[in-house]
């Protein structure tokens, strides 16, 4: 008798969901452009230089393919190693993930800016309105930050309980915040893109 798969185990992106190199390379410009559309609301920033990119399973299997394109990677052995890295990235129906950007064009003010903020991916907290603010979880696979420096690329799992779930469904705002002392931003996030993120919740 076969054991019901769980809600979590069925949103994780398994071999026979991704499209072989060949297959891939023919469809790429196209599937670009289908993520790029899916990502346009699912993209916030917090002021100049942060910003934050909330993933699911069809951003996930993009960076999933354009990994096994980069590294011609073909055998089962390195694409499960590369769906192992990157399944812990797609919410599980009680949260949310997102990768945030410390975006700073110049290599020296980056370089400045990243000694300036370390510790910032330990400070982005989430509220919904009625709720106290939740903060993320950050980098849960390994360290990113050093006593010198921060990086720029951050993993981040916000946990919302069930009230909250209720209440962003309800269309309650929902606002963003950085409270590092160097870098204090607000956000709030516009309904499309309250309404977009909702889906991520089952």
């Amino acid at each position: 008798m076969n054991t019901p798969l769980s809600p979590v185990t069925m949103n994780k992106l398994q071999r026979h969901d991704l499209l072989t190199l060949e297959a891939y390379a023919a469809q790429r410009s196209e599937f670009r452009a289908r993520v790029m559309l899916h990502k346009k609301n699912r993209n916030v920033h917090m002021g100049e230089y942060l910003a934050l990119s909330f993933e699911d399973r069809l951003t996930i299997q993009y960076q999933v393919q354009e990994m096994l394109r980069i590294e011609r990677i073909f055998e089962a052995s390195g694409i499960n190693e590369e769906l192992d890295a990157y399944n812990p990235l797609i919410p599980d129906g009680k949260n949310l993930k997102a990768t945030l950007f410390v975006e700073y064009p110049d290599v020296e003010q980056r370089k400045r800016e990243l000694a300036r903020l370390v510790g910032i991916e330990h400070g982005i907290k989430l509220a919904v309105v009625g709720h106290a603010p939740v903060t993320a979880v950050a980098d849960e696979d390994m360290d990113r930050s050093t006593d010198e420096k921060t990086a720029a690329v951050h993993f981040l799992r916000f946990e919302l309980d069930e009230g909250m779930i209720e209440d962003w469904k309800r269309g309650a705002m929902v606002t963003l915040a950085s409270t590092h002392p160097e870098m204090r931003e607000t956000v709030t996030l516009s309904e499309t893109m309250r309404r977009t993120l909702a889906t991520d919740f089952t």
